[in-house]
């Protein structure tokens, strides 16, 4: 198991690359991983929100995986393994290990209400079955599932060892500060873009991001300045992030985020429906803001 130190830094949320037929492009994404990585990327966070994961088949996601894993040994790899039922997640958990993942990370089981114990088995039986803590991927806005860190259940998963640390999808920080106060040993991702410097400030050791597939130089420049002690420089650099994020945002982050790619030379394929494709005012619209913006 890698260090927190080896494993801090800046991480792409990748996307699934498809051609144009639909299908699973392991070339293409393979092309686009090759560019972050000389952008500096530290690692990738595969088959994730930005990855369209609960829109693909279960073949779909471990053959995203599989893609992905032609850079196991030669950077940081990260599989979402989230699922609604524990075996599914179990059977990800398992392949993505066998490929050379570094580690396993999942959302908390959505849809029903499931209680605190019930979600923090499905976390013990996804580490039991990957032989690694696991990274919980914290998004309630998506999954309807908050961690409270005063319930005995969730104190007693976070200082278990099943548990690596969180990827905080969530503008609720404190939280993330409370959870790192209730084990010091974990390690955590702040998961919004656009909010990168706060995570920072209050304890993340590192960043997993969706706009990072196609302006990873730019959240860089932010990382580093913050971490070199730069606030100010940081937070400039922060606020033209945050437009950018709006903008796109504004018209759908993910189809925006693919169109953005083809525009910059890497096609990958159109987000799935039921996500829309941007009409020519969108298009026009978020590379008018992405051009004035963003750093070259």
């Amino acid at each position: 198991m890698k260090t927190k130190q080896e494993l801090a830094g800046i991480y792409v949320a990748s996307i699934t690359a498809y051609d144009q037929a639909g299908n699973v492009d392991a070339a293409a994404l393979q092309k686009l991983m090759q560019r972050n990585i000389n952008e500096g990327a530290a690692g990738f966070f595969v088959g994730g929100s930005s990855g369209e994961c609960f829109m693909l088949t279960e073949a779909e996601r471990v053959q995203v995986f599989e893609a992905a894993a032609a850079y196991a040994g030669k950077t940081n790899l990260i599989a979402h393994v989230g699922a609604i039922g524990t075996a599914e997640a179990v059977r990800y958990a398992k392949a993505a290990m066998g490929m050379g993942y570094d580690v396993v990370a999942a959302t908390a089981p959505f849809y029903y209400g499931f209680a605190p114990k019930e979600v923090c088995r499905y976390y013990y039986d996804i580490a039991e079955a990957s032989g690694s803590p696991v990274l919980i991927y914290n998004f309630p806005g998506n999954t309807h599932r908050e961690f409270d860190v005063a319930n005995p259940d969730y104190i007693q998963l976070f200082k278990s060892g099943a548990i690596l640390g969180v990827k905080q999808t969530n503008y609720n920080l404190f939280q993330m500060e409370r959870i790192l106060n209730l084990n010091p040993d974990l390690i955590a991702f702040d998961g919004y873009d656009e909010t990168m410097v706060a995570g920072q400030a209050l304890g993340s050791s590192g960043s997993i991001g969706s706009t990072f597939n196609m302006m990873l130089p730019h959240y860089k420049k932010i990382f580093d300045l913050f971490d070199a002690g730069k606030r100010e420089e940081a937070l400039a650099l922060q606020h033209k992030a945050n437009n950018c994020m709006e903008a796109m945002c504004r018209v759908g982050l993910i189809p925006a985020i693919k169109y953005e790619l083809a525009r910059q030379g890497y096609p990958v394929g159109e987000a799935r429906r039921p996500f829309g494709h941007l009409t020519d005012e969108q298009k026009a619209y978020v590379d008018g803001v992405l051009d004035e913006y963003l750093v070259k």
